[in-house]
């Protein structure tokens, strides 16, 4: 008896038929096209969002009152006008505020980045009781604003003798809550080969800390010492508060002493021109610790 084969089932799947063709692959875009919409046109966005008023603001202390106050905008001034700085020297003592202000941000920057490397060195590698509870505290402090503390440092400081006083500008803004958050971050990162064969080799905790751990981690040190600088140099309210006395006023607040004789009336000019040289020294500043944190990025690293 012979098996009778049937054919296998040619039945195509619904919406497949024999002229089907492959779709096409979406269209990729092009290479520049994702360079300049994804990186320069922001960065260029950026840079004029920022470099736009600082410009005006440099042309504008050459410029005089008349060609500030004018209906019609002119970026370049008609000829260098240098009345403006002499008039800021005139008004405001600034070679003493700018000694006071390079005073109090050497020291009080210099102190917070020492305390913030000492502290974050202990809660890294030394071993001592409640120290998790410690840097939740720390945690805490960031989260309470600094202008809650003025009122409270101002009858301290006053009632102990602070007032127009390099040490009472200093010490109440000594907290290094930020600082050690950031340097104990970096510092977790630690090979812990090398602090395990110093510590072997017989060496104390200064030794590590300064020989090895500092260096080794200094591109997060120059950054740091780059923030509180900055912070220091700019820093308004409490040296507006403690302070009264222009020979011992900061750059900041230095600016509030450059008005007009006339009432209601501001030298814009003027005070432009005092704003230049609060920002110039910083910027300066800026470019010499960059250059340290760049170098600092490349070096340190542990070869195997």
């Amino acid at each position: 008896m012979s098996t009778v084969t049937r054919p296998a089932s040619t039945r195509t799947p619904p919406g497949a038929g024999p002229q089907s063709a492959p779709r096409p692959a979406p269209r990729s875009v092009p290479r520049w096209v994702r360079h300049l919409f994804a990186g320069y046109l922001p960065l260029t966005i950026a840079t004029l969002v920022i470099g736009l008023p600082l410009l005006w603001l440099i042309l504008s202390s050459f410029k005089t009152q008349g060609e500030i106050l004018t209906n019609t905008i002119h970026w370049l001034p008609g000829s260098l006008y240098f009345g403006n700085f002499s008039t800021a020297f005139t008004i405001v003592p600034f070679a003493r505020v700018f000694l006071n202000s390079v005073i109090v941000t050497v020291i009080g920057a210099g102190i917070k980045v020492i305390l913030a490397i000492i502290s974050a060195y202990a809660l890294v590698f030394v071993r001592f009781p409640l120290k998790k509870t410690i840097f939740m505290l720390i945690l805490v402090a960031l989260m309470v604003p600094a202008q809650i503390s003025i009122v409270p440092n101002y009858v301290l400081v006053a009632a102990l003798g602070g007032v127009n006083t390099y040490w009472g500008i200093i010490v109440p803004t000594l907290g290094t809550a930020f600082g050690t958050f950031l340097l104990r971050q970096q510092f977790l990162m630690f090979p812990t080969a090398v602090a395990e064969a110093a510590e072997i080799d017989g060496a104390s905790h200064w030794t590590r800390m300064v020989h090895i751990v500092m260096p080794m981690r200094r591109s997060a040190i120059a950054t740091l010492a780059l923030i509180y600088i900055v912070l220091e140099w700019n820093e308004y309210i409490w040296p507006l508060v403690i302070v009264n006395d222009p020979n011992h006023m900061t750059l900041p607040v230095g600016l509030t002493l450059l008005e007009n004789n006339e009432p209601g009336s501001t030298a814009w000019g003027v005070v432009m021109a005092g704003a230049v040289l609060v920002i110039v020294p910083i910027l300066l500043v800026f470019i010499v610790l960059q250059k340290h944190i760049v170098s600092g990025l490349t070096q340190g690293a542990v070869k195997g």
